[in-house]
């Protein structure tokens, strides 16, 4: 098979914008005696790294022009496939011995069995050891496809078992033009999403198409402009986590309901009717897995809110030192360059400094509102509480 082939046909037309990456995955699933039997894919969220891991799982498991195990493969069907994306806060020991278990099957109808972990930043350093020896000795047909936005957020032990493909970060231009092909929306939209998502695509097409989530991102923004003392700090810090669980449970609810009605309709229990004892544990661990992943999506939600206001004084900082030709929050500009003039870029790094250990420590399971109000002070203050 020729590695340097259309990079637009199956399975790759859905990876967009990393023709290196691709190339460099084509040639190696086309030389089993070159192929590295553990991938660590990195970029910056948004940049495809899952959309290229699982078109890479299919270019290994399909046989070269056998488009229906391809697409097995990408819906997630396929046998000799197995994927983690952890909804919770971190991936669990028990996941990570589940992987490593099915890592070590021979394949039961594709060439090869693979094994992708979309969130592998989020495993532990006693998760991590589970995977170590899988990683070091796999199966000779077995391969990993590990994913995560950087080497760093990998232990140095993993990382020194895997192959490790960067991805690029594409241009704002770029991105814009594929959210206006996939949805049509007015080009100055396009490019006003693209650059306040800072080119993730996922969250610039989110923007694109709901006008509601812009005119959040912007209220928010101005709302922490407008922070002048402790009590400001709370009343924002308590929107901000009730806007992201307002959010997070648009995201959940219709799922979750449709889990709940398969899974009683699977152990033949009839709409409204009264759950048996004997299958209440069933159905108490479903709500536990949708609790956990409510509470992802909640503190992913805020994540996205101090992405947003690190972009902010990320601008302030840019204007501060004269460089006002790339601001992210262009319809800013008039109340950043007051921020710019009143404040020292010091103040300005400390705020930023402020936000970084925020959202690390929203990672360590702290109260929301408790880390955004402390972190709010700072930006009224100047000053680290």
């Amino acid at each position: 098979m020729d590695a340097t082939a259309d990079i637009s046909a199956p399975p790759w037309s859905d990876v967009w914008g990393q023709d290196d990456a691709v190339a460099a995955l084509r040639a190696a699933a086309s030389d089993p005696a070159s192929l590295t039997h553990a991938w660590l894919i990195t970029g910056p969220p948004g940049s495809g790294r899952s959309t290229l891991a699982h078109a890479f799982a299919a270019a290994l498991i399909a046989e070269p022009g056998d488009e229906q195990a391809m697409r097995q493969v990408l819906a997630g069907t396929h046998p000799d496939l197995t994927a983690l994306r952890t909804e919770g806060v971190i991936i669990s020991i028990k996941d990570a011995r589940s992987l490593v278990e099915r890592s070590y099957f021979a394949p039961s109808l594709g060439r090869y069995r693979v094994i992708v972990m979309e969130d592998a930043d989020r495993m532990a350093e006693r998760t991590s050891n589970v995977l170590l020896k899988a990683l070091e000795e796999p199966p000779e047909r077995t391969v990993w496809v590990l994913c995560a936005p950087s080497e760093a957020d990998l232990l140095p032990t993993i990382r020194s078992r895997v192959r490790t493909l960067r991805l690029r970060d594409p241009e704002i231009a770029d991105v814009a033009r594929l959210i206006v092909q996939r949805t049509g929306v007015d080009p100055a939209i396009a490019e006003q999403s693209a650059r306040h998502a800072q080119r993730h695509i996922g969250m610039a097409q989110r923007l694109a198409t709901d006008s509601a989530a812009r005119a959040r991102r912007d209220e928010t923004l101005r709302a922490v402009l407008r922070v002048r003392g402790v009590g400001d700090a709370v009343e924002v810090a308590g929107t901000i986590v009730q806007v992201a669980t307002d959010d997070a449970k648009a995201l959940t609810a219709e799922r979750d309901e449709a889990e709940r009605s398969t899974l009683l309709r699977t152990l033949g229990i009839a709409e409204g009717a009264a759950v048996p004892p004997a299958v209440r544990a069933q159905l108490s661990a479903l709500e536990d897995d949708q609790k956990r992943r409510a509470t992802r999506s909640l503190r992913d939600g805020i994540d996205r809110v101090l992405t947003d206001l690190q972009s902010m004084f990320r601008d302030i900082v840019v204007l501060q030192f004269g460089r006002g030709g790339d601001l992210i929050n262009v319809e800013l500009e008039p109340e950043l360059r007051a921020v710019a003039q009143a404040w020292t870029p010091q103040r300005t790094l400390t705020v930023l400094d402020r936000i970084a250990e925020t959202r690390r420590n929203l990672e360590q399971n702290v109260a929301p509102a408790l880390a955004l109000e402390s972190m709010l002070v700072t930006v009224a203050s100047g000053r680290t509480p």
